[in-house]
């Protein structure tokens, strides 16, 4: 019982400053403090957290606080979908679409918006009607193929 509790409290504690960091990153982002934000993402999303993945994929699409680079933001993204972080499939889904940070490939767009849709996401559902005019039938049976064998990954620690 004592071993149990002791994980417990354990398991607890140790949860606490994921969640405390990311709120701090949350908060300096909303007030503008994009260093302080970016400082706080960053660690966490080392550590694998897909909230903090997409928040910097973010940060690095739109220029906030860092210099913009579509690779990086694509990188960030990549690994908070790869977890099925619903946010970061539909900005990844766009970057495919668009061609920054990576060749323009509609069929990976394709792909990562029908995940997001299939998590709820309406403006994945209406970009996949658009890009699908743009593809050929063999090209969304791949994308639709790739979807459906797709699972989420288990985060890995960059450092």
């Amino acid at each position: 019982m004592l071993r149990t509790l002791a994980l417990a409290v354990l398991l607890i504690v140790t949860a606490l400053p994921v969640s405390a960091g990311f709120k701090e990153g949350v908060a300096a982002y909303n007030r503008g403090d994009y260093r302080t934000a970016f400082r706080e993402f960053k660690a966490l999303a080392e550590q694998g957290d897909a909230r903090s993945q997409r928040n910097l994929g973010f940060m690095y699409d739109n220029g906030r606080g860092v210099p913009k680079n579509y690779k990086l933001a694509v990188n960030w993204y990549r690994k908070a979908a790869e977890q099925g972080h619903t946010r970061a499939q539909f900005n990844l889904g766009v970057m495919y679409s668009n061609g920054q940070g990576v060749p323009r490939n509609y069929t990976l767009a394709y792909m990562w918006w029908s995940l997001a849709a299939a998590s709820g996401n309406e403006d994945a559902a209406t970009l996949i009607e658009i890009v699908e005019k743009r593809m050929t039938p063999a090209q969304v049976a791949k994308a639709q193929e790739m979807a459906a064998k797709w699972k989420p990954r288990k985060a890995k620690p960059t450092k």
